[in-house]
């Protein structure tokens, strides 16, 4: 009887790609393939392709270049490339890489193994659909860990954002029925999942394309649903729309035990003009607002955000209200980026409103001292305290160091031998940087759900 065949799968970009990596991971096992050790004993590599910034790009034709060489001595060796990026330059991919065995998009993740099959017999074969086959979630996954899971609770976008490529590559706003989710996740629960993510573009648009009137769930609604799970002891989600985060979101996560106090609030700028110029829907004082109520309503709440530096027109008054912002909302943690333009967005267009690079980066480095100083007041705050940690792995630089999430997001290091990936453990806070906490090992606990008070939030 001959060995089955190997796959490796690399993922480029999101949380999202993440999640449709695992679902072409457990579609290629039903289909009799098992995973490979790496690159050496692969028979079928995947590349799973973002398309959000320039350097993922490079990245794949770089990865692909090198596979080449690889694929020419190799009899039998298959390569396929999917998502965003395939989703977008199919016709480039097969310019440049013509030794691609399979180029697929976001909307057909489901016909991998067909493909794949397909491409044994016709050669290279490229299927990109505008619409999905199937509901993503429908498909097997193999999960990375036992105790996480993604659970997409909607795809595509409806919002129009200057800079953003997302629409195009994965299509309007669908959102997965309650139901349906909440089976997912009590199923999870029952294999030991501890903690999930709900997924969408813009979550806090959920349901709004299911039913009409008192009969159309809410992303409120489904967040008190998923909360009466048992076994799930923390929810998660990614990523809100500023626009779109409502008070009845905010007395949720505030009432419901499992739902993090975590909040990624994308900013993007603090400058009214250039929010204008984004399509973003609000101005920068209704985004501390927002803010403010959601740290009003929901106690020890971390916030995080995205910032994009030297978007079309950025002049350096608007970076400055840009830091302003970022100073008042005294965030725990920001990713910054520096504009790229994408093909296909109407941003690309403004070429001859770019910023230049050297002014982008010494405005990065201005920003990131601002919030690096309050990251770590945030995090020096919390030394003394005692923590809730879900333990993730073992730590990169020393084995002997567990590395555990708290419930808002941040990373902490602790020793404690006994313990294991997926325990729930409390951890008492001694030191604190920028981007880490470190602590003592206090005890294990078998459960994180206890009782919320109901309140009430303000309508902003």
């Amino acid at each position: 009887m001959s060995e089955p065949r190997r796959y490796l799968i690399q993922t480029f970009g999101c949380q999202m790609n993440e999640h449709d990596s695992e679902r072409i991971a457990g579609l290629l096992e039903h289909d009799g393939l098992v995973a490979a050790t790496g690159m050496d004993d692969a028979d079928v590599v995947v590349l799973n392709t973002c398309c959000i910034r320039e350097n993922a790009d490079n990245r794949l034709y770089g990865q692909l270049g090198h596979l080449k060489s690889i694929k020419e001595a190799r009899e039998g060796m298959q390569i396929m490339v999917g998502g965003c990026l395939a989703q977008k330059d199919r016709d480039e991919i097969v310019a440049r890489a013509g030794f691609v065995d399979v180029v697929f998009g976001t909307h057909n993740v489901a016909a991998a193994p067909e493909l794949l099959r397909r491409s044994v017999s016709e050669g290279s074969v490229v299927e990109i659909l505008e619409e999905h086959e199937a509901y993503p979630s429908a498909l097997p996954a193999r999960r990375v860990a036992d105790h996480t899971a993604w659970v997409t609770i909607q795809i595509g976008c409806d919002n129009s954002c200057a800079f953003c490529i997302v629409p195009s590559v994965r299509g309007k706003e669908v959102s997965r029925r309650t139901g349906d989710i909440v089976h997912e996740v009590e199923e999870l629960a029952r294999d030991g999942v501890r903690e999930i993510t709900l997924l969408g573009q813009n979550v806090n648009s959920y349901g709004r394309d299911l039913g009409a009137g008192q009969y159309r769930p809410e992303f409120a609604d489904l967040l008190r649903a998923l909360d009466a799970v048992e076994g799930i002891d923390r929810i998660r989600y990614t990523s809100p729309h500023p626009k779109d985060l409502r008070p009845d979101t905010i007395v949720s996560m505030a009432e419901c035990a499992s739902v993090c106090e975590h909040l990624h609030l994308p900013l993007q700028s603090g400058s009214d003009r250039i929010l204008a110029k984004m399509h973003r829907g609000y101005t920068a004082q209704r985004y501390l607002e927002k803010l403010s109520n959601a740290r009003a309503g929901i106690a020890d709440l971390a916030v995080t955000t995205d910032i994009i530096i030297g978007f079309p027109g950025e002049t350096e008054a608007d970076f400055v209200a840009t830091l302003d912002v970022a100073r008042e909302a005294d965030y725990d943690s920001v990713y910054t980026f520096i504009f790229s333009p994408r093909a296909g967005t109407e941003a690309a267009e403004m070429v001859d409103e770019f910023v230049d690079e050297a002014v982008c980066r010494e405005r990065m480095d201005r920003l990131n001292e601002v919030v690096q100083g309050s990251a770590l007041r945030r995090h020096e705050a919390r030394v003394g305290r005692v923590e809730e940690a879900l333990i993730e792995a073992p730590s990169k630089k020393d084995p002997g160091v567990w590395a555990g999430r708290t419930r808002q997001n941040k990373l902490v290091h602790f020793s404690q031998p006994e313990w294991a990936v997926g325990d729930l453990v409390e951890v008492r806070i001694t030191k604190a940087a920028p981007h880490w906490l470190a602590g003592e090992p206090v005890r294990k606990i078998s459960s994180a759900k206890r009782p919320r008070t109901r309140l009430s939030v303000t309508a902003v």
